[in-house]
């Protein structure tokens, strides 16, 4: 791959009517990274992500990924090689279908499997769950698994398309501590393998950045407050001028944990 700019937003602005949903962004992801966008509900975040995907298309600005420039390439290509979590998936499931079914539905971006997958894929299929931590649910019905199981195997669906990139908006939205840490424990499988996607991770938890995240990107209002090293932007003084009242932020394996 001749990039080495995984995603790059020049200028980038989005109005719906007269509310300005996202102002001016400037932001680029290099390869190696993975990022925190870090925001209150209605920051922009999803938004943000909704363009990456073209599912929204910016008012002004320029967006590029993959080396491809947004307007000038076919985006349904594109959103072949981004994999794509969201705890709003979940409801749109078939909750008849199995884990492996719905895994390998990911191949053909489609809800529901209506297409015969080979044994290859199905082997392969098999093997993400596994390094899930799933394998044992392969051939259990969705509408079986518990929450936490459930984002494992939306994941693991993401996944099977070997994506560049992996966008996770949300995922731990409604999950109890244990399932949330099951999950995390997943991400960082994905993030530590040899061949592994670029991660984007969306929360308004500070406490979800795990330690193997590099950058954070905190959106204010629509617009990018502060961008950088996760150390350098994920401090007591810049949080507390982010969230507008004084807060600590202590550090603890690996993970920053914030009071008000």
């Amino acid at each position: 791959m001749e990039y080495q700019t995984v995603i790059e937003f020049t200028g980038v602005s989005w109005t719906v009517g007269d509310r300005h949903i996202l102002q001016n962004i400037d932001w680029s992801v290099r390869r190696g990274e993975h990022w925190v966008i870090l925001g209150l509900n209605g920051s922009g975040k999803t938004s943000l992500m909704k363009i990456i995907n073209a599912y929204a298309a910016p008012s002004s600005g320029t967006l590029r990924a993959l080396g491809q420039t947004y307007g000038r390439y076919d985006w349904r290509e594109m959103r072949k090689r981004i994999g794509f979590v969201s705890s709003s998936l979940t409801d749109s499931i078939y909750a008849t279908e199995t884990a492996i079914e719905i895994t390998l539905s990911g191949l053909f971006a489609t809800i529901g499997l209506y297409d015969q997958a080979t044994r290859i894929e199905e082997k392969n299929a098999l093997s993400i769950l596994s390094k899930l931590g799933a394998a044992h649910l392969a051939h259990e019905p969705y509408r079986t698994l518990s929450q936490g199981e459930r984002q494992r195997v939306l994941i693991a669906r993401a996944l099977i398309s070997d994506p560049e990139i992996l966008i996770l908006d949300e995922p731990c939205e409604g999950l109890d501590v244990m399932a949330r840490e099951s999950v995390f424990s997943s991400l960082s499988s994905v993030a530590q393998a040899k061949k592994h996607p670029t991660l984007l991770y969306v929360t308004h938890r500070a406490e979800e950045i795990l330690p193997v995240f590099t950058h954070a990107l905190l959106l204010k209002d629509g617009m990018a407050f502060r961008k950088g090293k996760v150390s350098e932007v994920i401090s007591s003084d810049t949080l507390s001028r982010f969230y507008g009242q004084d807060t600590e932020v202590l550090w603890k394996n690996g993970r920053p944990w914030v009071t008000f």
